[in-house]
C-alpha cells in the first residue's frame, strides 16, 4: 500500500478515535479550565520532552487561541541546544522542579502536562511538583505508549510511574508504542510519528471547550487575534497589557 494513504488513514483514525473515546474527558478539562480562568488565572502548559516541547509554543500567543496561557519553554528541553542533550535533560530527576519554581504556578491553577510517552523523570517530577502545590493536572499522553515501556527502562523515571496515573485527568493521545505508524518494506523501522498532530488537535479542542465553558457562564473569553490581519494588533494590545510580567514569555 502507498505509505502517503496508510499515514493519512492511520492519523484519520487515530483523530477519529479521539473525537469517539476523549470527548467527555475534553469537556471537561474545557470546564476546568474555564473556570480557572474566569477566577483570573492562568494556564500554564508543559511539553517534557524534545518534541512534545512544541504543546507550550502551539497554544501561546495563537491566533484563535486563549490569552491567558503560560508555556513553560525550559531551553534544557528544547531541541534548539541538542538532541542529545534534550533527551537526557528530560531523564534528570529534579529538574523540572527547579524549571516549574521559576514560572507563576499557584494552587488553584491547571496545568496541562503534554506528553506521548508519560515516562521520563521530567515529565512524572513536573506532575507530582504542581500536584503537591494544589494544581490540577491534566495529561495529554498516550497510556499505551506507556504500559508499553518496561519498568527500569533508562527513559523511565526512578519511580517507574506512568503520566496517565499521576494525572487528575488523561486525555488520550492514541499513539502506539515507538509513535511510528507506517511500515515500508525494505526498511526495518516504522516512520511517520502522529504524536505532534494527536496532541494539537487535543490541546486545541481543549481550548474550544473552554472557550465555550466561558461563555455560558457569561464571560467575555480573551482570545487573541490574528496579528496579520487588519485591526489585531489593537485588539491584542490590551491582552498584552494585561499579562505583560504574568505570563513569562510576552
Amino acid at each position: 500500500m502507498d505509505p502517503l494513504k496508510t499515514y493519512h488513514d492511520a492519523v484519520v483514525e487515530a483523530l477519529d478515535r479521539i473525537s469517539a473515546e476523549e470527548t467527555d474527558k475534553i469537556r471537561e478539562a474545557g470546564r476546568l479550565i474555564g473556570d480557572s480562568l474566569a477566577k483570573g488565572r492562568l494556564l500554564h502548559v508543559f511539553g517534557t520532552g524534545s518534541h512534545s516541547y512544541i504543546a507550550g509554543e502551539e497554544i501561546f500567543c495563537r491566533a484563535g487561541g486563549l490569552a491567558p496561557v503560560d508555556p513553560i519553554l525550559d531551553p534544557g528541553i528544547s531541541l534548539a541546544f541538542g538532541a542529545r542533550r534534550s533527551t537526557q535533560v528530560a531523564r534528570s530527576p529534579g529538574y523540572a522542579q527547579a524549571v516549574l519554581g521559576a514560572y507563576p504556578i499557584q494552587a488553584g491553577d491547571v496545568i496541562l502536562i503534554v506528553n506521548a510517552n508519560g515516562i521520563n523523570s521530567a515529565t512524572i517530577d513536573a506532575a507530582l511538583y504542581a500536584k503537591e502545590r494544589g494544581l490540577t493536572v491534566i495529561a495529554v499522553t498516550s497510556p499505551e505508549c506507556s504500559q508499553g515501556i518496561p519498568a527500569g527502562h533508562p527513559a523511565r523515571h526512578p519511580s517507574n510511574q506512568n503520566l496517565c496515573d499521576v494525572a487528575d485527568l488523561c486525555l488520550d493521545c492514541k499513539v502506539p508504542p515507538g509513535e511510528a505508524l507506517v511500515a515500508i518494506e525494505g526498511c526495518d523501522q516504522k516512520v511517520a510519528p502522529a504524536s505532534t498532530i494527536t496532541n494539537t488537535f487535543i490541546l486545541h479542542s481543549v481550548v474550544a471547550a473552554a472557550v465555550s465553558h466561558m461563555v455560558s457562564l457569561g464571560i467575555d473569553p480573551p482570545i487573541w487575534k490574528s496579528a496579520n490581519t487588519p485591526g489585531g494588533d489593537e485588539a491584542n494590545q490590551k491582552y498584552y497589557e494585561a499579562y505583560s510580567g504574568r505570563v513569562q514569555h510576552l
